[in-house]
């Protein structure tokens, strides 16, 4: 029986725990609707970071204080998560990555020019908190420039390559007028209902700040990369955490992090091979059924270099994106039960930004109910986009994919904040990944040439186990990191390049999905085993995400209890 002053500790911790988190990470507050901290950007000093550690450590411990004995088996699961949050934020910060990584995907060039599509100005009090923000970018780039600075010094200092494409981004912003930045499109907005004289100053103001204030920063940081940071960088040949000082003790802590599991790299290393070996026999066999080749050189050339299986033009890529999402969103309810409220748009990934980033990725809805889900698609280079990739792309990244996860974890009734929008990257990836596969059981598929796709995306993502380990832990270079995906996906080769920089500026994080889809996959065969044909597809899908996305080693017991007959529900 739940002991009630047990159950109120955990919730105020976890309030305690959400509050801290948000405060910490006013930008990612934005991007989920929570206001109250939109006049701040992070503060990125040692200070800071070592004070956000020691507050998080000292909740996980505060977590794991609370005897679960006391608590109802929904609370136990929020006691863990609280744990595993908690003690993973501190674990993570303590590896000081953040301090000396320089990030093309999410660093400033991302996160502050695209902050003005999150923080949306419909009130004037939202329009002082932009105007406090910009006019603290100074601040805070000068913060993560002296970060880079004290690392180095250190001899803890980026690579090359994602180094010079911040570089080349930066290049670009400097020709902009200051008007064209992005930063400055609230200055153009229509600003309904607010005074005349009061929607005047507020542009005026925001355009001094962006020309005053973010572009001399941004120069500065332009600067101190060319100068001081890139000389000094890694070579291409020395990508991995194992050439920084500390980086093999932090690799190890990424990848608790980041799978929940206490997995050795060598271990994971070897899994992929496993799963690589596996999924060229099914390369070879669709090769030879569809396209009439050979063997995997032949079938991987054919995907690669046919100019027909590409997409032609921008809007090609974007209306297969549209139409993937929508024949998906009409079939869901015959596998879930649980369907989310917040719909999921299809979204441009910024021109600044696309020619550096990823295929595509997810945002979370806001938590008011104020903006749909979005799936970012690039449209950039519509010509080395493969055509058989985009359906499985749609349905990792919206739904039944991402979308379906996060959506539904943040309207679950009787769960805190924090673990409506948190949790394991292995769950929210493996989940991701685990759909591809799914949405063919769904019949969502166009045809067998979309069936690479989940060929190559699973060898994409079997590879990440062999690459990531391979540069972080085994001393791989860039090139042989890039040349065994070329050997085994049809992945396009920018987008190899690209990922490749990811899994350099984010280790560990690409461990998760191959990861958490293997974990999702033996506890769906378990459940079908033991119960035979009491097995209900749509019951196991509520089951899986109905408390959040929970550790691995969580997930399997809730599972168990599923299959046992005592599974909590969310409102326990």
């Amino acid at each position: 029986m739940t002991n009630l002053r047990a159950a109120a500790d955990l919730a105020a911790l976890a309030d305690r725990f959400w509050n801290a988190y948000l405060e910490a990470a006013p930008i990612f507050a934005t991007i989920i609707g929570d206001r109250r901290f939109d006049d701040r950007l992070p503060d990125h000093t040692r200070e800071a970071h070592a004070q956000q550690a020691a507050a998080f450590e000292a909740m996980a411990e505060a977590a794991r204080s609370i005897d679960p004995q006391a608590l109802s088996p929904a609370e136990q699961i929020t006691r863990q998560m609280l744990v595993d949050e908690a003690a993973g934020q501190a674990a993570a910060i303590r590896t000081g990555i953040d301090r000396w990584t320089v990030d093309p995907l999410g660093g400033p060039t991302v996160s502050l020019l695209d902050l003005v599509d999150w923080h949306t100005v419909e009130r004037p009090e939202q329009g002082a908190a932009l105007l406090a923000r910009w006019r603290a970018v100074g601040t805070y780039l000068d913060q993560v420039i002296d970060a880079l600075r004290r690392a180095a010094a250190e001899g803890r200092v980026a690579c090359a390559t994602p180094v010079e494409r911040v570089v080349d981004v930066l290049r670009t912003l400097e020709e902009q007028r200051p008007e064209a930045w992005r930063m400055a499109a609230p200055a153009q907005a229509p600003l309904d209902g607010w005074p005349a004289a009061e929607a005047e100053r507020f542009r005026a103001a925001i355009l001094d700040a962006v020309r005053d204030v973010a572009i001399p920063a941004f120069r500065r940081y332009l600067d101190a990369l060319e100068r001081e940071i890139h000389p000094r960088a890694r070579p291409p040949e020395r990508p991995g955490l194992v050439h920084v000082p500390g980086g093999a003790d932090a690799y190890r802590t990424l990848i608790r992090a980041h799978t929940t599991l206490d997995l050795e790299p060598e271990a994971i290393h070897r899994t992929g091979l496993d799963e690589i070996a596996r999924i060229d026999a099914e390369f070879v066999e669709l090769g030879g059924r569809v396209l009439g080749t050979r063997d995997l050189a032949s079938t991987l050339a054919r995907l690669r270099d046919d100019p027909a299986l590409r997409f032609s033009t921008s809007d090609e890529v974007f209306a297969t994106a549209k139409a993937s999402l929508a024949r998906a969103t009409a079939a869901i309810p015959d596998w879930f039960g649980r369907l989310p409220g917040a719909a999921c748009v299809v979204i441009p990934i910024p021109d600044h930004s696309a020619p550096h980033q990823t295929i595509a990725y997810y945002y979370w809805p806001a938590m008011d109910s104020s903006r749909p889900g979005r799936y970012y698609i690039n449209l950039h280079a519509p010509e080395t986009r493969p055509r058989y990739e985009a359906e499985a792309l749609a349905f990792h990244e919206s739904i039944p994919g991402h979308h379906l996860q996060i959506a539904i974890a943040q309207e679950l009734e009787g769960l805190p904040a924090f673990q409506r929008n948190l949790g394991s990257t292995a769950f929210a990836e493996g989940w991701g990944l685990y759909t591809e596969r799914l949405a063919d059981e769904m019949g969502l598929y166009s045809g067998n040439m979309d069936r690479f796709g989940i060929l190559s995306f699973d060898a994409w993502r079997a590879g990440r186990l062999v690459v990531d380990t391979g540069m972080h832990a085994l001393g791989w270079t860039r090139q042989q990191a890039i040349e065994f995906l070329a050997a085994h996906t049809a992945l396009g080769l920018n987008n190899i390049a690209n990922e490749v920089d990811r899994y350099i500026v984010w280790p560990g994080q690409a461990l998760a999905y191959k990861t958490g889809q293997l974990e999702i996959l033996r506890l769906r065969d378990e459940a079908k085993r033991r119960l035979g044909a009491r097995f209900d597809i749509k019951a196991f899908h509520d089951t899986v995400l109905g408390s959040g996305a929970v550790s691995l080693p969580a997930l399997a017991d809730i599972v168990e209890r599923w299959v046992t007959g005592s599974n909590p529900s969310v409102s326990d």
